[in-house]
């Protein structure tokens, strides 16, 4: 029995059925194992936002609240546990944007004393073609 819409059978030349891509640009450098200390993995972002760390902290604090009102002392302590960790992880962050406003605002001082004594630089040199 002759069925159209049925595919014909293939063979596969692996043993296990899996087709290799033809992509002869792909090394074989995995991205987990370099001496950056993991520095190429990729996150999503999603634990950079300090808003949505600070609603995780909130999250594992109402779940070793409610673990605490169940009596199970091993699942509170998980729980502290995640709380400490994005607690640092969110200081880590806090600290870091701080840095980088300081560092915005000394470059924007340093541009507009700049820009001022050029100003006047210029202002004393029209001054003196004037005269």
């Amino acid at each position: 029995m002759h069925n159209p819409k049925r595919r014909p059978f293939r063979s596969r030349s692996n043993k296990n059925g899996f087709r290799a891509r033809n992509n002869l640009n792909r090394s074989n450098n995995n991205s987990f194992q370099n001496n950056n200390g993991n520095n190429s993995f990729k996150r999503n972002g999603m634990m950079t936002n300090p808003f949505n760390i600070e609603k995780t902290i909130q999250k594992y604090q109402q779940l070793a609240k409610d673990a605490q009102s169940f009596g199970d002392p091993v699942i509170v302590e998980n729980y502290l546990q995640h709380v400490d960790h994005y607690s640092r992880r969110l200081a880590e962050i806090s600290s870091k944007k701080e840095i980088n406003f300081e560092n915005k605002t000394k470059e924007s001082s340093i541009k507009n004393s700049e820009e001022k004594t050029n100003a006047v630089s210029e202002a004393n040199k029209i001054k003196t073609e004037n005269v």
